[in-house]
């Protein structure tokens, strides 16, 4: 049986290419297989030509599934109360929900009783994350701003109660909230949040 083949792969994701290269088969076929034993159990589909197996799906870590959200839109990078989580900024925990912003389409991807959400938002703000570990992911007051911003434009459900300002870096949140729209600004100001931190 291919599937105890597959098990030989050594990598957290992996494509068609992969699979026939493993189980000795054409392409055509491994899309078959692909597909087979996704309805059997024994592979999560992420999108289009990229697979887990669903025993190392079921003991992915938190950073993993952040790599993987990269990867299932591109480009995007963690943000909003996933990446406020993430810096243990906000008292609010989301567990198997990871928030993305994307420069394509607003979506969301369920796999498996987890939620990849994604929020576009315009090339202009696109800035202000890093790469860590393989993945990237908002500096603290990008997605914190990202998330300000998005309550203002898209009526993102924004808690701000359970934000630990105190964590935020003030003069990198000034310095990074003069790249957003001057209306957004205006409300940056307006309701203290140069303030807060």
């Amino acid at each position: 049986m291919n599937i105890l083949k597959l098990k030989e792969i050594n990598k957290l994701y992996f494509g068609y290419e992969e699979i026939a290269r493993t189980c000795d088969i054409n392409l055509s076929s491994a899309r078959v297989t692909a597909s087979r034993y996704v309805k059997n159990g024994f592979l999560i589909r992420l999108k289009r030509n990229l697979y887990m197996l669903k025993e190392k799906w079921d003991t992915t870590q938190k950073e993993d599934k952040f790599l993987l959200a990269n990867l299932i839109q591109v480009p995007s990078y963690i943000s909003l109360m996933t990446a406020l989580d993430y810096y243990e900024i906000t008292t609010q925990v989301q567990r198997e929900f990871f928030e993305s912003v994307a420069l394509k389409r607003t979506k969301q991807v369920d796999v498996d009783n987890t939620v990849f959400k994604y929020t576009r938002i315009k090339k202009e703000l696109y800035f202000g994350f890093i790469r860590q570990n393989g993945y990237f992911v908002a500096e603290p007051e990008k997605a914190l701003l990202d998330a300000i911003y998005l309550k203002y434009v898209s009526n993102y459900n924004f808690d701000e109660d359970s934000i630990d300002y105190n964590k935020i870096n003030i003069n990198k949140l000034k310095k990074l909230s003069k790249r957003f729209p001057v209306n957004i600004q205006k409300e940056l100001e307006k309701n203290g949040y140069f303030n807060k931190a």
